[in-house]
């Protein structure tokens, strides 16, 4: 018999932690749910919140996490647009997090395999996932209405997913201008994009979801020690020291999908917090990051 697991169950549980503090419910561990998540659960949720700065140390929402808690979005997601204006790209994260937050825009038919990677090469970014969706969202944005569809037929884009993001977009795009989140763009005079203001702001808010490429040529999750591997589909043409990621796909190998490169001295100035060595895991990312912050006290002084 088919069970359908309980929606707290199934969804994230750091929005459900945003929404009941928003709510102004505090004692989360005593809170009547109808189907208590496990305290584990409970606890990570708390701590990522904590880590992204909308919760403070005494489990209370700051002014940032008031903000975040009025998106309709992951926390993660919605740090990196309250951000992305300090980046000078909110207009390209804006499209990024839409594009994220509908079914996978670029289609693969079996049959049609090597048109559609060719079709999709037109867009690829060969430092960021993230941004080859943006290209190609962006693509989509300026062919007339008309041709759209057919365009999306050519280019092997799933046509519902696409209009999909741009509901998506409207709606976010609303919410940040009541929020007075400025809308900015890095896209330069000839249609390029500063790729390093967007990975920045990629990066200030994934920094929980980090991999460094070891010698033995695998990545190794940041702090919870998993070999994977960037997934075949990735626009990454080479192997970058450090990759954020948006998701975690367990199949023939633990594979990590939507793939950005990111650097090292970012991670260590947006997020010394997290990336605290003294409660590290012995690693090669551990003596990668020492490094890190021995080049980042030079520039201090």
């Amino acid at each position: 018999q088919e069970t359908t697991y309980p929606e707290i169950l199934r969804s994230k549980m750091s929005n459900v932690v945003l929404t009941l503090k928003k709510l102004g419910i505090d004692d989360l561990v005593h809170f009547d749910f109808l189907d208590p998540p496990a305290p584990e659960t409970l606890m990570r949720a708390l701590e990522l919140l904590n880590y992204l700065g909308a919760l403070d140390d005494e489990g209370d929402l700051t002014d940032l996490g008031r903000q975040m808690a009025e998106l309709p979005l992951d926390p993660q997601l919605s740090k990196m647009l309250i951000n992305s204006p300090e980046y000078n790209c909110s207009e390209e994260i804006v499209n990024i997090v839409a594009a994220m937050s509908v079914p996978q825009l670029f289609m693969r038919p079996r049959e049609n395999a090597k048109a559609a990677d060719e079709a999709k090469a037109q867009f690829a970014d060969e430092t960021s996932d993230h941004i080859t969706l943006l290209n190609a969202y962006a693509s989509y944005e300026e062919i007339p209405l008309e041709e759209r569809k057919q365009w999306c037929w050519d280019n092997f884009i799933n046509d519902r997913s696409i209009s999909s993001a741009e509901s998506v977009k409207k709606q976010l795009r609303g919410i940040m201008t009541r929020l007075d989140i400025p809308l900015l763009t890095c896209r330069g005079a000839k249609g390029q994009y500063d790729t390093n203001s967007i990975r920045m702001a990629l990066t200030c808010a994934m920094y929980m979801q980090v991999a460094y490429l070891q010698r033995s040529g695998s990545y190794l999750t940041v702090k919870d020690n998993q070999i994977v591997y960037i997934h075949p589909s990735s626009s990454i043409s080479n192997k970058p020291e450090w990759v954020l990621y948006e998701e975690f796909a367990l199949t023939s190998k633990n594979y990590i999908r939507t793939v950005t490169s990111t650097r090292g001295e970012w991670l260590v100035e947006m997020a010394p917090h997290y990336f605290d060595l003294e409660n590290f895991p012995e690693c090669e990312a551990k003596d990668a990051l020492f490094l890190e912050y021995k080049k980042l006290a030079r520039r201090m002084n």
